[in-house]
């Protein structure tokens, strides 16, 4: 794609954005959503708007953030062992030591996959679990867990998605420098290959990397996440070996298993502009776009880095050698979205920043980042902005005609609680991803190639640098006890894969979910 032609479309703002002036204000028919109307053909009587037969409806979790055991059956140190044994790097100096307790819970977890009716489960393989120092022969304990646990979810006729890289990096290849080293792209590609080997007649999409920008950028940049380090040139290496070692594990995968599908995951942020695309408002959208989302999609999608990046981002001719971007572009199976906020920008004084301002990362002058007012937030302080994912859908229709989208990751945090009859009635999360399936169920309507979503996450877990503060699961978990609890948003996302349909967004509040699952299952 060119950076040029993404991101921000201007017909994707707000109603009058242009004329935002009242903080905290929101446009006018802001409520509107455009659902009915907008997908042809589709909507049915009661204003349900239904998905293709096949659609993947699936749920998805993380190996550190949900299998504790850390010691168990010969796994090795990871990353994240080291970073949250750290004291000061965790909120509470949480660990992901026990963390839901998954891998002696794996048949109660699948269990609770197909009481919802859901036909797919995104996991993944713990590299250190099952080769514990990143190189050397396979931890078959470690090898079995997943063996048991991927004959479990084929019992229930659900199929797995298994991300090989999930963050846990051994911690022996950190110590030989992680991902600043070229090797451990080539340590990769061989983890690879014994997966495939051992794996691959039960695994039905693989992905390689899950979001390697906040690997590079937060592992290695800033140093908020595992390993810690605060470095832009490590965090520049890290950017080329992660693409890279995509590469050839994707090369390695499909020598293993002829037919084999093949994706990564990426996180993307649209990038939406508040008034005119001129001048440095529409410079500072195209490099924002491509320090955000084009480092990453357009070496995969066309074999080299944006032009727009800012040059300190871009890895230097030395690190990239013949024939990297050919390996790095090879053709995706299906590509992989982790949707969570759109980025906003309006013209503005990065040196007098006004209220819900902050400094941009474009370097552009006269241009400022905006959290718009009439938008709600999330615990975690993200813009909840569905027609984000929209735009973003319909942006990867363009760039990348014919290629199928999965949704690999959309969830939010909530402040969730048990209630004195022990349920969990997680309104804020139903009317979440309620918007935000509508916005999928148009998208494909309008000719997005979106095949399949999988909710972050099924559980409860250890979310990296908050610990277990903040929970993002459709299943409640009492980490004391590890006692599970379906929410009420388990409930509402179970009715809507076993209807294959969205129901027709409210026009008020929402106060209960099952006011959602009574109009879902309405007669037409």
């Amino acid at each position: 794609m060119s950076t040029a032609e993404t991101g921000g479309v201007q017909g994707g703002r707000p109603p009058n954005a242009d004329a935002e002036g009242v903080e905290g204000g929101r446009p006018p028919n802001a409520d509107a959503g455009g659902v009915e109307g907008r997908l042809p053909g589709a909507a049915q009587s009661n204003g349900a708007l239904s998905l293709p037969d096949g659609f993947t409806w699936g749920a998805a979790t993380a190996a550190y953030q949900v299998e504790g055991a850390a010691r168990a059956d010969g796994r090795g140190v990871s990353v994240w062992d080291t970073f949250s044994a750290a004291a000061g790097n965790v909120r509470g100096n949480d660990t992901g030591d026990i963390a839901c307790d998954s891998y002696h819970r794996y048949r109660e977890d699948v269990g609770l996959l197909a009481s919802f009716g859901l036909n797919a489960y995104r996991f993944s393989i713990s590299w250190p679990r099952v080769q514990p120092g990143g190189s050397g022969p396979v931890n078959q304990p470690g090898l079995d867990y997943y063996r048991r646990l991927l004959d479990e979810l084929a019992s229930h006729d659900i199929a797995a998605t298994a991300t090989l890289y999930h963050w846990d990096l051994p911690q022996e290849l950190q110590d030989a420098g992680g991902w600043t080293a070229r090797d451990t792209a080539h340590r990769f590609a061989e983890y690879a290959a014994m997966m495939a080997e051992a794996l691959g007649d039960r695994v039905q999409r693989w992905i390689t990397i899950n979001e390697p920008q906040v690997v590079a950028s937060h592992g290695y940049r800033t140093g908020e996440h595992a390993p810690g380090i605060r470095d832009n040139d490590a965090a520049v290496a890290a950017t080329h070996h992660l693409l890279l070692a995509h590469g050839l594990a994707t090369r390695a995968l499909r020598g293993a298993i002829p037919g084999a599908k093949v994706g990564i995951s990426l996180d993307l942020h649209p990038v939406r502009l508040l008034g005119d695309a001129t001048g440095n408002l529409e410079e500072a959208r195209q490099v924002t776009d491509a320090n955000l989302n084009g480092l990453f999609l357009e070496p995969l999608l066309h074999g080299s880095y944006p032009a727009k990046a800012n040059q300190t981002l871009l890895p230097p001719q030395q690190l990239v050698l013949p024939g990297d971007m050919d390996l790095i572009s090879q053709p995706l199976d299906f590509l992989g979205v982790n949707y969570y906020a759109a980025v906003y920008l309006r013209s503005g004084d990065p040196a007098d920043l006004r209220r819900n301002e902050k400094k941009p990362k474009s370097g552009v002058p006269g241009v400022v980042e905006y959290r718009p007012g009439w938008l709600g937030r999330t615990p975690m302080g993200w813009l909840i902005d569905a027609e984000g994912l929209y735009d973003l859908l319909m942006r990867l229709a363009k760039d990348a005609p014919g290629l199928p989208v999965y949704i690999t990751e959309n969830g939010c945090a909530a402040e969730d609680y048990v209630n004195p009859l022990g349920g969990v009635d997680d309104f804020e999360r139903v009317s979440y991803l309620h918007q935000h399936l509508a916005a999928c169920a148009r998208a494909i309507g309008d000719g997005a190639h979106l095949a399949g979503y999988f909710v972050w996450s099924l559980l409860d877990n250890f979310e990296w640098g908050w610990g277990y503060q903040k929970r993002f699961g459709i299943v409640y978990v009492d980490f004391a006890t590890g006692q599970r609890i379906p929410k009420s948003s388990a409930s509402f996302y179970g009715g809507i894969a076993a209807a294959n349909k969205v129901p027709a967004l409210p026009n008020g509040p929402l106060t209960r979910s099952a006011d959602l699952l009574n109009r879902l299952m309405a007669e037409d």
